[in-house]
């Protein structure tokens, strides 16, 4: 097998996570519908979704879960638990993650009360403010102290972002898709725009037959090795309609590094024998 020198990891960008919070989801009460989602919505920009965490409605998870986010660098989304009801808990853990006190944000206040006169509008009822249930609606205002808002569009009701003392942001909208999916488009388009469409993925793989995965990881070693910003995939099948017991093996990342890896892949595969179908570029 050609031993090849390593090649230079592609320009490091932010990497983009998700946080799916509910007792619901994992319950399988609900099924979850953000992480399709979200995935499109960066796709459609150039970006893809590194990891993904589900967390309940347990306080101290959801801290911990925050926490680590806060710590790192990367870009998240939090879904879910940003209300007002005693199993809403994403707004106070994300104060207690960054040591920050909780506070009603002004911007968040004045949102709020306009919906709730839009609410006693349409009711034909006049605006109480001091009314206890509409004090209590502020309380889906009180976020971490450095927060900002996310406009929602649906019923002015904000999110909140807040970055971590490692450089981490978090992006908390709420759990209803209708609310949430405009609510991250919006982040996107109004503060990442300078990182869509820097790099352009492509994973390229072959079917093989035949072939053990083990027997071929020695090979997806050495690729990863010689080409560090490309990561070698093995999906194997065993009672697939066309192909019947085989294993697509390849290769993702930056476009040009893919391209560059993939050839060293098939000569890896020819070296061993293997027996190979169909290439596939996506």
């Amino acid at each position: 097998m050609t031993t090849l020198q390593p090649s230079s990891p592609a320009d490091t960008a932010p990497a983009f996570g998700l946080i799916i919070v509910g007792d619901e989801i994992l319950s399988g009460k609900r099924a979850d519908k953000h992480m399709p989602k979200v995935i499109e919505l960066l796709a459609a920009r150039g970006l893809q979704l590194a990891w993904a965490d589900y967390v309940g409605d347990s306080p101290e998870r959801l801290t911990a879960t925050l926490a680590r986010a806060f710590a790192g660098n990367d870009v998240v989304f939090s879904c879910g638990g940003i209300g007002a009801t005693p199993d809403d808990h994403t707004r106070q853990s994300a104060a207690e993650a960054l040591g920050q006190p909780l506070q009603l944000h002004p911007e968040a206040e004045a949102l709020i009360r306009e919906r709730m006169q839009d609410v006693a509008r349409e009711a034909g009822q006049p605006y109480e403010p001091d009314r206890a249930d509409n004090l209590h609606r502020l309380n889906m205002g009180v976020f971490p102290a450095a927060a900002r808002i996310i406009p929602n569009p649906y019923n002015k009701i904000p999110g909140f972002s807040c970055k971590g003392v490692g450089g981490g942001e978090v992006h908390c909208v709420p759990g209803f898709p209708v609310m949430a999916w405009p609510m991250i488009e919006w982040v996107l388009e109004d503060r990442y725009p300078h990182l869509f469409h820097r790099r352009v993925f492509e994973e390229r793989s072959v079917i093989v037959y035949g072939a053990m995965e083990s027997a071929l990881t020695p090979l997806m070693v050495q690729i990863e090795a010689v080409h560090p910003g490309v990561k070698v995939f093995s999906l194997p099948s065993v009672d697939h309609p066309v192909h019947g017991r085989h294993i697509e093996l390849g290769v993702k990342g930056e476009a040009a590094e893919a391209r560059a890896a993939y050839p060293a892949l098939l000569a890896g595969l020819h070296v061993f024998g293997a027996k190979l179908g169909p290439e596939l570029v996506r």
